[in-house]
């Protein structure tokens, strides 16, 4: 591209953020695209070659590096990296490989599809509860819950944070359980200085609009065994060697089972220019994270109303929100006060999705045939939602606005 048509597309783009932004508003999920975001993908459309090429490779060897991984492996959503995780697991060409029926411990407090590809598999879900101090899974329960129908352990390391990873992984070796981690809301959160989403087999990530770093849409799932990576790029396009096997001369050489979950030239090069800024948004994030909680625990009128929860130890966290329960007396007033917070845009959401287990879905598979209780997940449930974090630091105008109208919460006792 042309030095003019370069400066010509900045102007352009410019305009976009020429709006200005409000102070009377706390979004979700605040607009992350720079500029120069923007201008790699339309490079990338400009040169006519939009789907997966050298710059998703690129893409992949420079996110292998950064969380510390041999292999990384480009897709088009973190739900489809967890998919590839399970059918890897599952496959015929697969070391170690698991059976159908075989049990796969996963937590109460999780998304949709960190459950669906355990039962898409074939492998048979067991639910775990959580830990209200860290909304991560409860590693007493966990432990309980082992049989010897048990081969694998789903850890969803939830908004930035994670359970004790030293005793999750003396726990695997001691019953020979494989991990996978949905690492799809905690990018760059480092545990004892190792990358989150590097412990287990196999690690996902999401590069999702409001996660730590985004593509729009786009997922990454790493590993450290060959073969486990030879058959996931096989996996990810048709079931074919393309890519892999050098010495074949045949196009469409049908190896194994596949899907088509390929993600584009396009997002690829979003998300690696993003990937370069993570550092930054990491502390960005952090550092509107701590200064939200300090006004609040300043203001005169705080009162107890409101927990937040700290990392786990050993864990330098990358926040993905700023998860509240509510306390004592305030939990009856949750409705009413979040129907207050959104009418006067303060975007709230439920920690996750809430204890799963209340989910239409889990009677519609009869995944909870005993009817088990998961107290704290349903704590969670009851005094819990979640606002977002802003990659980039929040004025003081904004920090007033939103805390004063957290603060609020006394009117509906």
């Amino acid at each position: 591209m042309k030095s003019s048509e370069n400066i010509f597309l900045k102007k352009l783009i410019k305009k976009k953020f020429m709006k200005g932004n409000s102070i009377k508003n706390y979004p979700l999920a605040s607009d992350t695209f720079a500029i120069d975001d923007l201008i790699s993908g339309i490079k990338v459309m400009i040169s006519g070659r939009l789907t997966m090429s050298e710059i998703t490779k690129k893409f992949e060897k420079e996110f292998a590096r950064y969380v510390g991984s041999k292999y990384a492996l480009m897709v088009n959503s973190g739900s489809s990296a967890n998919l590839l995780a399970f059918f890897c697991l599952v496959n015929p060409k697969a070391k170690q490989k698991l059976r159908r029926g075989d049990e796969c411990l996963i937590p109460s407090l999780c998304w949709s599809t960190s459950l669906w590809p355990i039962l898409q598999s074939g492998l048979k879900p067991k639910f775990v509860d959580v830990d209200v101090k860290t909304l991560n899974m409860n590693l007493k329960d966990l432990k309980k819950k082992i049989s010897k129908k048990t081969k694998a352990i789903m850890a969803v390391h939830i908004l930035g944070n994670s359970t004790n990873m030293t005793e999750l992984i003396k726990i695997s070796k001691n019953k020979n359980l494989q991990i996978i981690e949905d690492t799809c809301e905690s990018l760059g959160s480092k545990f004892k200085n190792k990358s989150l989403g590097t412990f287990g087999r196999f690690g996902t990530f999401s590069f999702y609009v409001s996660h730590q770093i985004t593509s729009g849409e786009g997922g990454m799932i790493v590993c450290n065994d060959k073969k486990d990576y030879e058959i996931l790029h096989s996996l990810r396009a048709h079931g074919w060697d393309r890519g892999l096997n050098k010495k074949n001369n045949k196009n469409f050489n049908f190896i194994n089972s596949g899907f088509n979950l390929r993600p584009m030239d396009i997002t690829a090069s979003i998300a690696l220019n993003q990937l370069r800024k993570l550092n930054k948004f990491k502390k960005n994030r952090s550092f509107n994270r701590d200064l939200i909680i300090k006004k609040l625990l300043r203001s005169k009128t705080w009162s107890d109303q409101f927990q937040f929860i700290d990392p786990v130890k050993y864990l330098k966290p990358s926040w993905f929100g700023l998860p509240i329960l509510l306390k004592g007396r305030y939990i009856k007033t949750k409705k009413n006060f979040l129907n207050f917070l959104n009418k006067n845009k303060i975007e709230t959401r439920p920690i996750i999705s809430g204890n799963f287990l209340n989910q239409p879905s889990i009677k519609l598979y009869k995944l909870n045939k005993k009817n088990e209780k998961f107290k704290s997940a349903q704590e969670i449930e009851d005094r819990g939602f979640f606002i977002g974090l802003p990659t980039e630091k929040i004025s003081l105008d904004k920090l007033n606005y939103l805390t004063d109208k957290l603060l609020k919460i006394d009117k509906f006792l």
